[in-house]
């Protein structure tokens, strides 16, 4: 009996191994894929091929890919390759934003100062450009605070302090 379990077994190691296996290259395959298919809508955005741009990054937005999502805003906010769409551009601004693309938060910040696509806001504006400003690196940092401290100007204290508490509360949230 214990000879019949021992083959049992080893037959079942040589099926699942290779079983095993496919699924491994399989997901290994899809992956680079998938950020292959980022890349292209970036080769093709640095092309100003805006149009292929847009139709790469529009269903990585619809999955939840947020670097595509901070393109496509940008796309729709400057009618490059769509047709010009505040609306859109905010939408796919915050998507990206909310799950901590610094340029998203920084450009949905400009469109509530400006009140584009979204109401003017100046209070939501100051909170998306401290998140942009605190996250952004060093060589945009302080191009991002000037413009960040210019809408500050524009505040109350009131205000200045309603912004910071809903930058400190306000936390990353992937997509699903």
């Amino acid at each position: 009996m214990a000879s019949v379990d021992v083959c049992d077994r080893g037959l079942r190691r040589a099926v699942l191994r290779p079983g095993l296996a496919m699924i491994a290259l399989v997901l290994a395959l899809a992956a680079p894929a998938r950020a292959q298919s980022l890349g292209q809508g970036v080769s093709a955005f640095n092309r100003q091929d805006y149009v292929t741009a847009s139709r790469i990054f529009i269903p990585l937005a619809e999955r939840g890919n947020a670097a595509a999502q901070s393109y496509l805003g940008f796309l729709f906010e400057t009618g490059r390759g769509v047709p010009q769409n505040y609306t859109e551009a905010a939408m796919w601004y915050r998507r990206a934003a909310e799950q901590g693309d610094g340029r998203a938060q920084y450009s949905l910040g400009l469109l509530y100062d400006r009140g584009q696509g979204v109401p003017q806001d100046i209070v939501e504006a100051s909170k998306w450009l401290n998140l942009s400003t605190a996250a952004a690196p060093s060589r945009v940092r302080e191009s991002r605070a000037r413009i960040r401290d210019a809408v500050t100007t524009k505040m109350s204290r009131g205000e200045i302090a309603e912004a910071r508490l809903r930058a400190l509360e306000w936390a990353p949230s992937r997509e699903r």
